[in-house]
């Protein structure tokens, strides 16, 4: 049997009272702000809080229909206690809490089987009933993938070092991970580990990056020299992945409408050692306009709904709606017809999403296409959770000359 210090619980409390009642702040934020709150809790502490912490809000609907009534700010404990139990992690005289009385919840425990398919795999009604709308009998295997945890992943700085010599490096740091079989700077850590606290981070030798998110950068074909537009850089994953790949000769222009992100992208282009990046905040359409035809390259890695990432991002589940979807559609249209053009004749764009819809995916290239001749479709490649890593959609889509 296994015992959780009262003051952890009370931690994991507090995160999730912030992430689902308080503003409803994203999990990842939350969970760094209470763990750098607790610099005394030891590595193996911070290891437990962080799981349960992901854990409960992976399976908020399944522990809910064991609670026997919704989540109320008044009852988290009863959450946390519901997800205890069912784990199989006691907590000695948990009841203390708030006179929480277990008997309820440990009949449903033992009866083992749920009524619904939402509540068997912790989703919304609305999202079971998307999932099978457009992924057929394959969303349930899906659906299991991204309930579990992500793996750790880094992209080896090729502008500094190999995949082999940053394996090397981290095992000295006494971090123990492996490379990954095609992926050729993709190194996978052996368990979930503080990694920006080591040298080789500071160094600029790794970025982390799902190893599907690396895939993105390799299909592009990007070649030295060359211009190259990413127009949602956001904070840079995939811009310092292509300065990269292109050995930092051409220039790279990282587009997007947070300035706050591309503040960020500058900071990491200068750890990476990335010199060809140039940001440009969108305030108004004209620095769209201003490139039009401009670009060998062009990236469109689109707003979505991220159900492809809900491995490391379960809280979103909870946070998006059927509505919401058909906005960001919308929204993916639009940003294709504008982003589009951008890219010179004889140029090479990808538009992406990590998202497993075909809605948001193969289908708004099909619209795309049927409504611009001048462009047409190279390969497109989705990569599904139940493979190992994120979900992920990407296009390569050449306008003719």
């Amino acid at each position: 049997m296994e015992l959780i210090h009262r003051n952890l619980l009370i931690g994991i409390h507090d995160a999730l009272q912030e992430t689902f009642f308080q503003e409803k702040k994203y999990a990842d934020k939350v969970i760094e702000r209470l763990l750098k709150a607790h610099r005394k809790w030891g590595s193996e502490d911070r290891k437990v809080v962080s799981e349960i912490f992901y854990n409960i809000i992976r399976w908020k609907k399944r522990l809910e229909y064991y609670m026997g009534e919704g989540v109320k700010p008044n009852n988290v404990y009863k959450l946390i206690l519901a997800y205890l139990l069912w784990s199989k992690t006691h907590y000695k005289k948990f009841e203390e809490f708030d006179g929480i009385k277990i008997a309820d919840i440990l009949t449903k425990l033992k009866k083992g089987t749920v009524p619904t398919k939402a509540i068997e795999y912790s989703i919304p009604e609305w999202l079971a009933e998307t999932l099978e709308k457009e992924l057929g009998n394959t969303w349930e295997k899906e659906m299991q993938a991204l309930n579990e945890q992500a793996p750790t992943i880094l992209r080896a700085n090729t502008l500094k070092t190999t995949a082999k010599h940053l394996i090397d490096e981290l095992h000295e740091e006494n971090v123990d991970c492996f490379p990954i079989r095609n992926y050729p700077d993709a190194v996978q850590l052996e368990e979930k580990k503080n990694v920006f606290l080591t040298s080789a981070f500071k160094e600029g030798l790794f970025e982390v990056q799902d190893a599907s998110s690396q895939k993105i950068g390799e299909f592009l074909d990007v070649r030295e020299g060359m211009r190259v537009v990413d127009a949602c850089a956001g904070a840079g994953g995939k811009t310092l992945h292509l300065a990269a790949l292109m050995k930092n000769k051409g220039q790279i222009i990282a587009l997007d409408i947070f300035e706050w992100k591309l503040a960020e992208l500058k900071r990491r282009a200068k750890r990476a050692g990335a010199h060809n990046i140039e940001t440009r905040f969108i305030e108004d359409n004209k620095v769209i306009k201003r490139l039009h035809e401009k670009a060998d390259r062009l990236l469109i890695d689109a707003p979505c709904s991220g159900l492809g990432v809900l491995k490391r991002n379960p809280d979103s589940k909870w946070k998006i709606d059927a509505e919401f979807i058909e906005r960001i559609k919308k929204e993916q249209q639009q940003i294709l017809q504008d982003y589009s053009r951008i890219l010179k004749k004889g140029g090479k764009m990808i538009y992406a999403t990590c998202s497993i819809l075909p809605s948001e995916n193969s289908e708004q290239v099909k619209i795309f296409l049927e409504n611009n001749a001048e462009f047409s479709l190279i390969k497109d490649q989705k990569i599904m959770p139940s493979e190992g890593f994120d979900g992920f959609y990407m296009a390569l889509i050449e306008r003719k000359n």
